[in-house]
């Protein structure tokens, strides 16, 4: 008998006007604190009834969950070829529908074949189906590669549903695969029971994985992770034997402090997880504070980035303090110990996890009270934690010249250049012509991203960045890297070998400085060089200068913009395929929480040529969440994507010819007239902007007003920088330039654009977008200067149904259209066989601004 008809829909039904819950899908295994009771199932293990269903949309459907943790492998530069076009989605089993390639009761699956499948959703076939797969131009790039193998994956029921869902929101495959409860409870005759019960399945135990199944494959233990997932599982650890072990080691260095930073010997924003010191002793994960530990106290400064975070992570040994640039806080930690030492205080500390500049101000802050610096021979931290993890070991792979533009020898050539036209370094009262020890003869370079840029070569030790662990020597006629032989293959070596940089291992760099293998002269080194490396060489060794490759590396040539362009590029695709398959997910009832959105974007980054990881952690941000400019999502903790509050997804891709980041702030439902305008004021501070025209030698500090213009005539603010540089296929986070300091812009500059407003405890907002500084003609040209602008490289619609459009001017509204547009004319092109992210695109482009008015001021929105 078949399954009895749905409820009847009411008479007359407007978005957003009744008050009855739409019933909510889970679309895949995920916890959650919402109110909706729910009833929690195991994963149990189906066959598929439909191995060959797929669906026609673009390439990135054909996706499998993976972990969040990247690694740079070399992935193929192809979107998979989408199959079986002709056919088209339907509700299958579990509330799902069916994704090319892939079988997940949480997804989609197809129609369903006459007899059922003996093997389980396709695993195990492993790579024998390769050669089954014609190979498609995808159309993002005329070049032919192999395309990405395309595994098929298992059918996985709902771990969670509502009554409503049960009983409203079944199809006749569904109500196969599951008991409608409300059945159960009717008083329906016993035959019409048994006939429900007959069709129901009860969910088994999930057996384990085994090398036969899917294991032995890429998809296979992917998805192994994705549910066995630990790594994802940020707890609040208990710090009392870490600390009390850290006490006693401070004791015999009779240390009345110890500060721990958060970065390297390298000064690295992002250090890879045996350098995780200050996050080991605290347990507290953001990428910048410091932990002081005193006697009987342990404190954590952080700046307003982490304010909340920090509150969520450390235990109650902790006390947070708050740094910044509110009236009443200390600016810094060095600002807030040197307020609270007593006199004689000694304060210890890692001389390679300090720079050289900040020493140099902790020593002449401290000097007055008989305080000082106390450098232990061994990292107290590293005493402590018995189960550091071991240093990177992956080998390093060459740049080619196609993505940077400028080959080794010709950045190292320049760089010996810039130390010849440096003034000898002589003492004041010295008189007559400079002898050979004031002469500049070399410099040494610690900054990991600018080794990798000089070399030309990237590695994979520090997450998220395509960096490795090593200094580089560079002399007037030598030039010498000290890093691990165990990251160096037969391939680099050869390379180093041409352009003339003699390798060593990597802790031969300390006999090397006290050998002084350069003769008389000084080298240069900047003030973010380690303050171990300054005592090595003592003063008469060494001139501080800032970076001339930092420099070099901030104005990007015409060959790494044009990278930059087409990474954006691909980027855009994967966003407009993520916001159109959410938004459809969402309005079809399916729950999906913060964790799931961020890793359904990185499945559709991976699809993209020359992708080779994550920029930075996802920030994938829903409610309260997004007012954490920082937040990212945790698989257990993550909260589901709702209706009433925006929804803030900042992310970027790592590709070999350029580094992205960007930001989008969208609603799924009807905003709130606080939310609207918060939103119009952060997009008219984006857009001044992004429209500046201002004359050369301007600061981006001096333009830092325009963003937030805006926001300050409501009152509003943000407390974090508005924008930063970043690399070409390097670290997201660049100098020197900014908009919060005094460093001139100059064409080739990339600067991200970001103003946000935070409502704590309830939502953000924020709108990023990734300019580059160039050359602009203008109607007048006052005394000969020259005037330079922005272009933008990120190509992702911004959402109008926040804005309000009374609060824009003429020129506002222009730019946001034609920004819209731009996007279509440059995305659509690649979304022709997605179709629903092209239907998502072109409605974007074609919406008004705000939501429109349906008779008797009910807001609807027709798509």
């Amino acid at each position: 008998m078949p399954p009895p008809p749905p409820p009847p829909p009411p008479p007359i039904c407007f978005p957003f006007t009744n008050n009855n819950k739409k019933p909510r899908r889970r679309l895949s295994w995920s916890s959650s604190d919402r109110s909706v009771p729910y009833r929690t199932h195991e994963m149990a293990r189906r066959p598929s009834f439909s191995p060959d269903g797929s669906f026609a949309g673009g390439g990135a459907e054909s996706i499998t969950f993976h972990s969040d943790s990247e690694k740079y492998d070399d992935v193929p530069e192809m979107y998979p070829p989408p199959s079986a076009k002709d056919k088209k989605p339907k509700l299958g089993r579990g509330n799902s529908l069916s994704l090319p390639g892939l079988k997940r009761g949480n997804t989609v699956t197809g129609t369903k074949k006459s007899t059922m499948s003996n093997k389980w959703g396709g695993w195990g076939n492993g790579k024998n189906k390769e050669k089954d797969i014609p190979p498609t131009d995808d159309g993002m790039d005329e070049e032919e590669e192999a395309p990405i193998p395309i595994y098929k994956g298992p059918v996985r029921q709902n771990s969670r549903s509502t009554q409503a869902s049960r009983s409203t929101q079944r199809t006749q495959d569904s109500q196969r695969t599951m008991t409608s409860q409300r059945s159960k409870e009717s008083h329906r005759d016993n035959d019409l029971r048994r006939n429900n019960s007959s069709r129901s399945t009860v969910p088994k135990p999930r057996p384990p994985l085994m090398p036969q199944d899917s294991t032995s494959t890429l998809v296979g233990s992917a998805f192994e992770r994705k549910i066995n997932d630990r790594g994802s599982i940020r707890e609040r650890p208990d710090t009392t034997e870490r600390l009390d072990e850290l006490r006693k080691l401070m004791l015999k260095d009779t240390l009345d402090y110890y500060v721990v930073p958060s970065e390297d010997a390298h000064q690295s924003e992002y250090v890879a997880p045996s350098d995780k010191r200050r996050e080991y002793i605290s347990g507290f994960s953001g990428s910048a504070g410091q932990a002081i530990i005193t006697r009987s106290h342990a404190y954590l400064i952080v700046d307003s980035r982490y304010w909340l975070q920090a509150r969520e992570q450390v235990d109650d040994n902790w006390d947070i303090v708050r740094v910044g640039s509110m009236p009443g806080e200390p600016k810094d930690w060095i600002d807030w110990i040197t307020g609270r030492l007593n006199k004689g205080s000694r304060i210890g500390i890692d001389a390679r996890m300090i720079s050289h500049e900040k020493a140099q101000i902790m020593n002449s802050k401290i000097g007055h009270l008989d305080s000082k610096l106390v450098y232990p021979p061994q990292n107290l931290v590293d005493l402590v934690w018995k189960d550091k993890p071991p240093k990177p070991r992956e080998p390093l792979y060459t740049q080619p010249i196609e993505y940077t533009g400028r080959d080794a020898i010709s950045k190292i050539n320049r760089i010996r250049e810039w130390i010849k036209d440096q003034p000898a370094a002589m003492p004041a009262y010295t008189k007559g012509d400079p002898s050979p020890q004031h002469m500049h003869v070399g410099t040494l370079i610690v900054s990991l991203s600018q080794i990798a840029y000089t070399l030309n070569l990237r590695g994979t030790d520090i997450p998220y960045n395509p960096l490795f662990h090593a200094y580089l020597f560079i002399g007037l006629d030598s030039a010498t890297v000290f890093v691990d032989s165990s990251k160096v293959d037969d391939l680099v070596s050869e390379y180093l070998a041409t352009i003339h940089v003699e390798r060593k291992d990597y802790t031969e760099l300390w006999p090397f400085l006290r050998r002084r293998p350069w003769g008389e002269g000084k080298l240069l080194i900047s003030p973010q060089t380690s303050y171990a490396i300054s005592l090595m060489l003592t003063n008469f060794r060494y001139t501080v200068m800032p970076s001339h490759v930092e420099h070099m590396m901030a104005i990007k040539n015409e060959v790494e913009i044009d990278g930059m362009r087409r990474a954006y590029l691909r980027d855009g695709v994967s966003f407009v395929r993520f916001f159109a398959w959410l938004e459809s997910k969402l309005a079809e009832g399916y729950d999906i929480t913060e964790y799931e959105a961020a890793s359904r974007l990185t499945e559709f980054r991976k699809k993209n040529k020359n992708f080779m990881g994550l920029a930075y952690e996802n920030i994938s941000a829903s409610g309260p969440n997004a007012a954490l400019p920082h937040y990212s999502p945790r698989k257990l903790t993550a909260k589901m994507i709702d209706r009433e509050t925006p929804y803030v997804n900042d992310s970027g891709g790592q590709y070999r010819d350029g580094t992205c980041d960007t930001t989008r702030t969208v609603h799924f439902g009807r905003p709130s007239s606080d939310q609207c305008e918060a939103y119009t004021r952060v997009l008219q501070g984006h857009i001044a902007i992004d429209a500046a025209i201002f004359p050369e030698g301007t600061s981006g500090h001096q333009l830092d007003v325009l963003a937030r213009k805006a926001l300050w005539k409501d009152g509003m603010n943000y407390n974090h920088g508005t924008g930063h540089g970043v690399g070409s296929f390097l670290t997201v986070h660049e100098g020197p330039h900014s908009f919060s300091n005094s460093t001139a812009l100059q064409p080739g500059h990339v600067i991200t654009n970001e103003p946000g407003f935070y409502l704590e405890g309830r939502w953000g907002i924020r709108i990023e977008s990734a300019l580059v500084v160039k050359r602009v003609k203008t109607r007048g040209n006052f005394n000969g200067d020259i005037w330079l602008g922005f272009e933008r490289l990120t190509c992702v619609p911004i959402q109008t149904r926040m804005v309000k459009e009374n609060m824009l001017t003429k020129e506002e509204k222009t730019w946001l259209k034609e920004h819209n547009q731009r996007c279509w004319d440059l995305l659509a092109p690649y979304l022709k066989e997605d179709k629903r992210a092209l239907k998502w695109l072109e409605r974007e482009v074609k919406r008004g601004f705000g939501l429109a008015s349906a008779p008797g001021g009910v807001a609807i929105e027709w798509d």
